[in-house]
Order: C-alpha cells, then structure tokens, then sequence
C-alpha cells in the first residue's frame, strides 16, 4: 500500500493537535476553509485549494467548519521528487477527481493493476500543480509573535498593537522585516486579505468584507486584493461558490 486516505467532516471549528507524519500528506479543502501552520509560516486553505506537508514536517491544522477535506497520505518511496517544503496550489479538475476517487477506494496498492495506474496519474499531477500565494510567515520573537496573533484576530492599529504586544512599532518593524521577510505593514496587509478570503466565501458581501478587513473604501479593498490573488474580489467569491 503506497496511498491511504483521510476523509473528514467538522461541523464545528476545531484546532487539530500539533502532528507530524511519516509519509506527505496532500490535503484538499472541498468545502469550506482550513489552516496549517508551521514554527515559520502560516497557511490559509479556501475550497478548492490543496496543501501539501512533507513528511517529518511538524505541524498544526485548524478546521473552520463547516468544512470537508480530503487528505492523502503518500509513502516515501513514491514522493522522492515532489517538493521537500509545504506548499498551497491550485486543483485541477482531474486532480481533484482522482482525490475524490482515491478517498472513495480507501487507498491505493501499487500491486494492483488499476491502483498502480491512478498512482502513476497522481504522481504526475502533482509535479505540474500551480502554486498560490496562501502563505503568512510566521515570527520567532515572542513580542512579534503576539504582535502577529493580534493582528491576526482584529485588523487594529499598528500603534494600539505595539502596545499590546509590549514592544514600539519600530522595533515591530525591524523584527517582522527581519523574521518574516516583509515589514509590518505588508505582512498586516496580507493578514487581513487571506482573512478577507474566508469572510467572501461565507457570502459576505465584498463591502462589508472591506469594511471588516479595515478598509477605508471598497475600491482600495478590491485593488489590493486583485493586487495579491490576480482576481477581484467578486471574481473570487463567484469561483469559491461555482467550485462548492
């Protein structure tokens, strides 16, 4: 057996405990959003979308239901040249199917004839899948940390955040530019549109989504959110309840 599946239902948020696997896991959010997180980065999975973990990679997965994914765990042995890093992509209609297929067999044993085929297909699928930029680097500091977790429940002002976290802005800026590769505004920003994504694809008009995400006009929030995901928000939410 070289493929075995996980499939799941939560009809209630649930944080996952801190894991780490022996084979890659490709997990699929067919309904709904979830989260993985490493000690460096942070990931945001929209339906439709797919993460992959390689094995040995410790990590934590958040469900915000309601929420269906499919996962696929892969030995080793077939995985030698898919990457070494998690990574979030897009879904194919054919990959997602073989996902869906895969799940409904259980899994998958190279010795059997027609298995061994839908390895081979699904191994060559996820060689060609384009990545999406659904990631958030994650601080090691712990005022940038806290700084990152508040920004992270509340929009808030970079200033009132700083005190909370117990730190200036300015040394919140040399840490998230030097731990996280963006400054604090940047990462800010990107906070609030992953965040934008679950709050579109629960139906929430893009006005409002705007307006919760700590824009000062709905135009402004459409300009940066075409700016990081190359469609408009309208466009996204379409897509998010076409793919459901």
């Amino acid at each position: 057996m070289l493929v075995r599946t996980y499939p799941a239902t939560f009809l209630t948020d649930r944080p996952m405990p801190v894991e780490t696997h022996a084979w890659d896991q490709l997990t699929y959010a067919a309904r709904g959003f979830m989260g993985v997180r490493t000690a460096a980065m942070q990931w945001l999975v929209p339906p439709h979308r797919a993460i992959w973990v390689p094995a040995g990679v410790e990590h934590q997965e958040a469900m915000y239901a309601p929420v269906s994914v499919r996962s696929l765990f892969l030995a080793p042995a077939i995985t030698r040249h898919l990457p070494r890093e998690p990574r979030t992509f897009e879904i194919s209609p054919l990959l997602r199917e073989l996902i869906l297929h895969t799940c409904r067999i259980g899994s998958l044993d190279q010795r059997v004839q027609p298995q061994g085929h839908l390895i081979a297909v699904l191994i060559d699928q996820l060689t060609t899948v384009s990545d999406v930029p659904l990631q958030l680097p994650w601080p090691r500091d712990p005022r940038a940390q806290r700084a990152a977790e508040l920004l992270h429940q509340q929009p808030g002002s970079t200033q009132a955040i700083a005190r909370k976290a117990g730190a200036s802005v300015r040394t919140l800026e040399r840490l998230f530019t030097r731990e996280t590769g963006m400054s604090l505004g940047e990462w800010r920003r990107r906070c609030r549109l992953l965040q934008a994504m679950r709050l579109l694809a629960r139906g929430t008009s893009v006005t409002e989504v705007a307006l919760e995400s700590g824009y000062a006009s709905t135009s402004a929030f459409v300009s940066a959110f075409k700016s990081l995901f190359g469609i408009t928000p309208g466009q996204y939410a379409s897509k998010t309840r076409g793919a459901a």
